[in-house]
């Protein structure tokens, strides 16, 4: 199985090294490079092309919601994982609405940590608890929301909640990977989201799936 490239973001050179010692024990995970701060990262994604990032929000010259912005917009098959100590709704909101993948704290394990950039690899999100509460009690939607979504935006809808990436929804619907696509992007429209996560969060929250 190939390797899973990870690049490590970070002000601090201390967590940075934490980082590579938590995850250098795990044979799949390939620690490529590191940065110091948001600027730093964009080079270090043209320089080394990693599939992950564990990106630290608050940092000089660039931020790390600025540097997820410019990064998912670039580089879009490299996926971020928001890694913070902030665990406040306005930051988890600028993550995910940045682009970031997932949103976990710096106490993260290191099995918990392997496992979300596993996950992240192959577009499946994961949230501490903090940022899933975070996103639930910040939902005020309607009771209505959702009305005007298909069937079979419903059943994209449920495996998108199951954590399957677009690939896997089109082997499991048998739909092409492009209709998946337009799929999920009208889920977000009608849902009034703009990530994957937060449209999973509203659907769980308003019971519009199992």
């Amino acid at each position: 199985m190939p390797h899973i490239r990870v690049l490590i973001v970070d002000d601090h050179n201390m967590v940075r090294k934490g980082l590579l010692t938590l995850l250098e024990d795990f044979e799949d995970l390939q620690i490529v490079g590191e940065a110091a701060d948001g600027e730093l990262a964009l080079n270090a994604c043209r320089e080394v092309s990693p599939d992950v990032i564990l990106m630290d929000m608050m940092m000089p010259r660039m931020d790390g919601v600025t540097a997820t912005q410019k990064i998912r917009a670039a580089y879009p098959a490299t996926q971020v994982i928001a890694l913070t100590s902030f665990n406040d709704e306005d930051n988890i909101h600028a993550a995910l609405k940045a682009g970031a993948i997932g949103y976990l704290m710096k106490d993260v394990s290191g099995d918990e940590l392997a496992n979300a950039i596993r996950r992240a690899a192959v577009g499946q999100s994961t949230l501490a608890p903090e940022a899933a509460q975070a996103l639930i009690k910040a939902t005020t939607r309607p009771p209505s929301l959702g009305h005007d979504l298909t069937e079979r935006e419903f059943e994209v809808l449920a495996l998108m909640k199951a954590g399957l990436s677009n690939r896997e929804i089109g082997e499991r619907l048998v739909i092409s990977g492009s209709t998946v696509k337009n799929h999920v992007s009208s889920i977000l429209s009608k849902l009034g989201t703009t990530s994957r996560t937060q449209a999973v969060a509203l659907a769980v929250e308003h019971k519009l799936v199992e």
